[in-house]
């Protein structure tokens, strides 16, 4: 891949071409610059910032404002991967044009690169007005966040017949509306594969097996930091919560024996400017003597 910035047209040459699409989410500066360096493709500013981040529960009360902040952190760190930012909760399903405006902010202010909102053929309208004002749209189908009230339980989409043909008709749906690419949440990997195989356009899995034309993780499930759960289709690649809780105990420890800071961490005044502070010193201890 190139060193200019990846695009939706690049993602639909890599399915025509068999290779595997990378995406992971990020929230801040200092993932998403590692999530470049790595060679990520994709990086989603997702609204599960609100459970990683924010200490909510859901995705739900997570706001344009508190999308926005994140998306401007991330856009302005990164030059290759495709940014793509998350539409939270209400902020599209009410009114096509405050959907439209809402997007468009995300482009014009954010610096991302495309959107993503949830739900298929209800959501096929408001994406078709989307893409026709140039805005590039990522659609979302399976287990979806923002409807976790609706779900209830049930996680995984699909294990049934009826359930998983709609799927399949609303990727189909999606596709047809201007969709660049779709996740497929929490799907069985038999309904992942026929999906994949009948779009033109790349499918990113998340709990949906390897049939998918790319996958997508949240990178501090990946990397065990904070407080998520251990999810079924989730792969730690490293325990980076254990490692910050111990360097954090280790600092504790030293500031309280006195061994932080240390003389190398300190700064020094020279000899001759440390003289005259010393005579200065002198000069108002005696004046305040008097």
């Amino acid at each position: 891949m190139s060193a200019s910035r990846i695009t939706p047209g690049d993602l639909t040459r890599m399915k025509a071409d068999g290779k595997c699409i990378v995406a992971l989410t990020a929230y801040d500066r200092p993932t998403a610059m590692v999530c470049e360096a790595a060679g990520v493709d994709v990086i989603l500013v997702g609204d599960s910032l609100g459970n990683v981040l924010l200490g909510y529960e859901t995705t739900l009360p997570v706001t344009m404002d508190d999308m926005l902040h994140h998306v401007r952190a991330v856009a302005r760190s990164t030059h290759q991967a495709l940014v793509v930012a998350d539409l939270p909760f209400l902020s599209y399903q009410a009114d096509q044009a405050e959907a439209l405006r809402n997007a468009g902010r995300f482009l014009k202010e954010g610096g991302a690169q495309a959107v993503k909102l949830e739900g298929g053929s209800r959501s096929a309208e408001t994406i078709e007005r989307m893409v026709t004002a140039g805005i590039p749209v990522m659609g979302h189908l399976g287990y979806t966040p923002q409807s976790a009230h609706v779900f209830g339980r049930n996680v995984v989409q699909g294990r049934d017949v009826d359930v998983a043909t709609t799927l399949v008709h609303d990727a189909l749906v999606l596709e047809e509306a201007g969709c660049f690419a779709i996740v497929l949440e929490c799907v069985p990997h038999e309904v992942a594969r026929a999906i994949s195989e009948r779009l033109r356009i790349p499918t990113i899995g998340i709990g949906a097996g390897n049939g998918c034309d790319g996958q997508i993780l949240v990178f501090h499930d990946a990397v065990g930091w904070g407080p998520g759960a251990n999810l079924k289709f989730v792969k730690r690649y490293a325990n980076v919560g254990d490692i910050l809780r111990q360097a954090v105990s280790d600092y504790a420890r030293e500031v309280r024996e006195g061994v932080f800071p240390a003389a190398e961490h300190s700064f020094s005044m020279s000899a001759e400017a440390r003289v005259l502070f010393e005579q200065e010193l002198e000069e108002m201890d005696a004046g305040c003597d008097e």
